[in-house]
């Protein structure tokens, strides 16, 4: 009995040795396992970057090795078609990307195409397979993302147009956005994010991503970015202590953004703000949308105690049709000694007359112009799930004539 249990368990002893010796020469096979890294997984990462206007742009998109292999590591890749199209956005391309032994990555390079316009993000894919001594971390696919801030962006001009001159007056100033930059010697910029006294989200920038000139007309653009604390940019644009002016007509044509939370302006401060404080300096808001309701704008003039709370009083406009967002308007101030006039188009809609004004009454010095597209704030709300970026304010002109 005692013999035959001692058999069995030579047996058994003898079974997993054998086991171990045949697990053991499959494994080592031609190479010792020792010396190859098992499991090298590669991942490839997305890009994104700016297109050039001048010249083509390089997307370099990086192919990671984890961990290290001894062997050398290859894998198939080719390019697809989003937004972006081949031969048209980029150069489509194909191939085998070799990754050297005891590499940690390699690269494919993408050819962006060179283009002035200025447009909606694009995207294209560049897609892995058929790999060696590796295998491929999740879909293998990377997104190229082209960011289109070129110098042209196209608009359509159509709408209502003003005079080039006015019975009894001469033209005293105007810009009309025809130059490439915008003119320094006209324009300076507010900057920051600090609400502005409205509890507003955008951050203000000099930037030609918010600000800048396209075929004869103005662009003052916010976007969906972060900066700081700020969700969203945008400009604010002021023509103090070099462009300003007392009574006469003045003229914007433009066409206005719209979306929820989106608040374009086109107004006037008293160049004595540094020393007269607002609302004591005075504002006069030649033009004011709340986006939510693009078909309708407001005229309105502010004044008060240095500091204090201001009063206001003013008067809006509606359109029969359309939105202020569909074509381009004309948004006028026709300013005397006794009174300041507020048209849509050529028609009054609202007149402030000096006699309303109780107390000090500032719209008797020079005032500059601001022109911004705010974002949030008291009175038009935040944007919700709704509002769509960027929205672009277009002005077309602004002309004063005396």
């Amino acid at each position: 009995m005692h013999t035959t249990i001692q058999n069995k368990r030579m047996k058994t002893i003898l079974t997993t040795a054998t086991l171990f010796i045949l697990f053991s020469s499959a494994c080592k096979g031609k190479d010792d396992p020792s010396e190859i890294a098992i499991g090298s997984i590669i991942s490839i990462d997305n890009i994104k970057d700016t297109r050039s206007s001048t010249q083509t742009t390089e997307f370099k998109f990086y192919v990671t090795v984890s961990p290290v292999s001894t062997k050398e590591i290859t894998v198939q890749y080719k390019t697809n078609d989003g937004t972006a199209l081949a031969n048209k956005d980029y150069t489509p391309t194909s191939g085998t990307l070799i990754i050297p032994a005891n590499q940690q990555r390699g690269f494919v390079d993408v050819i962006v195409s060179k283009d002035s316009l200025r447009q909606e993000d694009q995207t294209f894919t560049l897609e892995l397979s058929t790999p060696t001594n590796a295998s491929i971390s999740g879909t293998g696919k990377a997104t190229g993302t082209i960011q289109n801030y070129g110098t042209y962006l196209p608009v359509d001009g159509t709408g209502y147009t003003g005079a080039t001159s006015y019975p009894g007056m001469t033209l005293a100033w105007s810009d009309e956005f025809t130059t490439k930059d915008i003119n320094s010697s006209n324009w300076s910029y507010d900057i920051g994010g600090s609400g502005w006294g409205n509890n507003e989200l955008e951050y203000y920038t000099n930037s030609s991503k918010n600000a800048y000139t396209t075929g004869g007309f103005l662009v003052i653009e916010a976007r969906k970015e972060t900066v700081g604390t700020n969700n969203y940019t945008s400009a604010r644009m002021i023509s103090k202590d070099k462009k300003t002016f007392t009574y006469g007509r003045i003229d914007f044509r433009a066409k206005l953004p719209k979306g929820q939370g989106v608040w374009p302006a086109l107004w006037m401060l008293g160049n004595n703000i540094g020393t007269t404080p607002w609302p004591a300096c005075g504002e006069i808001d030649i033009m004011e949308l709340l986006g939510h309701e693009p078909q309708k704008t407001y005229g309105t003039v502010h004044w008060g105690t240095a500091g204090g709370a201001s009063t206001h009083i003013g008067g809006n406009y509606s359109l029969a049709s359309l939105t202020f967002n569909d074509k381009f308007h004309l948004f006028s101030l026709k300013w005397d000694a006794d009174k300041l006039s507020f048209l849509i188009d050529d028609v009054v809609f609202f007149t402030a007359n000096k006699s309303q004004v109780n107390g000090n009454y500032p719209f008797d010095k020079p005032f500059f112009f601001i022109m911004n597209v705010a974002v949030g704030g008291n009175w038009p709300g935040n944007p919700d799930a709704t509002t769509v970026f960027p929205q672009r304010m277009i002005v077309d002109y602004v002309r004063v004539f005396q």
